[in-house]
């Protein structure tokens, strides 16, 4: 079959998104000191996104080397799962963010490492049986009226998979709303107790609501046109319009390890070591706050 050029930029996005990924995994693998609950989070997050380019990347392959409706079924799933363990791993990262900011004084125990464990296995399980649902036979091979935007998935299961984005994308917001509160409370009793707000305050205040700004309005422009068009679209629509909402929802992948990797001192300065073995950092690694993160 002739080649669409919509599914080569997801392969190529795929491709992308797998490199980005892979990278901070080896990172966080590599280094001890990026063992902190905080870390185990965002090796989560690209462990997901990592899976998702390579479902990407395999979906092409076997879109036009091997055309098989099991095949299809199989890809399909590894990318609803892998794509659900990613939105499930932010929300993990934005439900760890706003408890080490809440309860900031006991944040460090081990109860705040079960609750890792916890929250990680219950996203991974959940992303799983979600994965599961076409291969296990809620697909639409056998009905094709029964077919939403995305084949081989009936319009049921992407009503179901869209309802749990918005149930997600609402609580994020939710806890954004109240880590910026927290924020900006902190920065108003430090005002009081040196009788003024000074510049650093300020703009550190200013700087942290705008960079939660930064990860919802990302998060919610990547996924929030594909998870409406799967609601409200209709197989009978021409495909563009699915290609056209999907691929800007597998930039979040590609955005995901830049938010919540690259911009961290401890693991820019591991990136370092990873590649240059003869760097030796002067400053020794810290536990930070997940709200550095």
């Amino acid at each position: 079959a002739a080649l669409n050029p919509w599914d080569v930029m997801l392969c190529v996005s795929g491709t992308a998104i797998a490199c980005e990924n892979a990278l901070v995994v080896a990172i966080i693998c590599y280094s001890p000191a990026l063992r902190t609950p905080m870390f185990v989070l965002v090796g989560s997050l690209a462990t997901a996104d990592l899976l998702a380019g390579l479902g990407l990347i395999l979906n092409f392959v076997f879109q036009y080397v091997i055309r098989s409706e099991t095949v299809s079924l199989l890809t399909v799933g590894f990318l609803v799962a892998s794509f659900a363990a990613s939105v499930s791993s932010l929300l993990a990262i934005t439900v760890d963010r706003y408890l080490s900011l809440y309860n900031a004084l006991t944040y460090y125990s081990e109860r705040t490492v079960l609750c890792v464990h916890t929250m990680l296995a219950g996203a991974w399980g959940v992303s799983l049986c979600l994965g599961l649902l076409p291969v296990l036979g809620w697909n639409c091979l056998h009905d094709r009226a029964a077919c939403s935007v995305v084949r081989p998935l009936t319009k049921s299961n992407v009503t179901l998979l869209s309802a749990s984005f918005f149930l997600i994308f609402l609580i994020m917001l939710h806890l954004y709303i109240e880590i910026c509160k927290i924020v900006c409370r902190h920065a108003h009793q430090i005002a009081l107790q040196q009788h003024f707000l000074t510049a650093s305050h300020y703009v550190a205040t200013k700087k942290g609501v705008s960079t939660l700004a930064i990860i919802l309005g990302t998060f919610g422009a990547s996924w929030l046109p594909f998870a409406i068009y799967c609601v409200v679209g209709d197989p009978g629509y021409p495909s563009v319009y699915t290609y056209a909402t999907l691929l800007p929802a597998t930039y979040n992948s590609m955005i995901n390890p830049i938010i919540y990797a690259y911009r961290n001192q401890e693991i820019q300065r591991s990136m370092w070591v990873l590649f240059c073995g003869c760097f030796q950092a002067k400053v020794s690694f810290r536990s930070r706050s997940p709200s550095d993160v």
